[in-house]
């Protein structure tokens, strides 16, 4: 798609590339469509992720922030108006009420895991642990969470198709929240993918989480 010649303050390309990619990531798993077809907002505990958001989109507004809940917790915000990003936003498969209802997402195959990476970056987490049944027994999994079990699916079948691992979806608070999850050999795959090259934008924090991750499995399958 070509740029669009649009006299409104924030003109956004909605060409895709990686960068792009990687924003409507971030876009379906913490950001927020308005019911009034117009303005798009953007929320995050971390400013990093925000700014990346910004950069990739080629956004000029101000970086806000507000508080949520009881704890008085920081979050960074961006709101902006754009009608002709919210239309296409909607023509991808994005709706004012996209938490329970988000299904399938237009991507290009080419973007998926800039895609993925983003929404990783926004719902996903990589975590382990020592499983005491098995001696020296490291365990680690890559996971995405969403409230939408249709999303989940889509994911999970892309995931499959593009790279022929299968996960396994569980659900908590009375299935109202779901998490598919890859374990080891499954989640080196998709790491490797989401992370093709070391210059890919991402949230710093969790690729050293990562980093540390894999490199207490290079020592212990060393052990052995």
């Amino acid at each position: 798609m070509k740029k669009h010649n649009s006299k409104q303050k924030n003109t956004i390309s909605t060409e895709w590339s990686p960068e792009f990619a990687y924003a409507i990531g971030l876009l379906v798993s913490d950001g927020c469509l308005s019911n009034n077809g117009r303005h798009i907002d953007f929320t995050s505990k971390d400013l990093e992720q925000v700014e990346h958001f910004k950069k990739c989109l080629g956004l000029s507004v101000k970086i806000g922030t507000k508080s949520r809940g009881y704890s008085n917790d920081r979050y960074y915000r961006i709101q902006f108006g754009n009608v002709i990003f919210y239309k296409f936003l909607e023509s991808i498969g994005l709706t004012s009420a996209k938490s329970k209802t988000i299904g399938t997402i237009t991507v290009p195959d080419e973007y998926f895991w800039d895609y993925l990476r983003g929404y990783f970056d926004g719902d996903g987490s990589f975590y382990s642990y020592w499983d005491k049944r098995w001696k020296s027994s490291h365990m680690f999994y890559v996971s995405f969470a969403c409230a939408s079990l249709a999303h989940v699916n889509w994911l999970c079948e892309n995931l499959i198709r593009m790279a022929g691992v299968i996960g396994h979806v569980d659900s908590s608070h009375e299935g109202k929240m779901f998490q598919l999850r890859y374990a080891k050999k499954e989640a080196l795959e998709i790491i490797s993918k989401m992370y093709y090259d070391t210059g890919v934008i991402c949230l710093s924090r969790k690729f050293i989480k990562i980093q540390a991750i894999l490199e207490t499995e290079k020592k212990q399958q060393a052990k052995y």
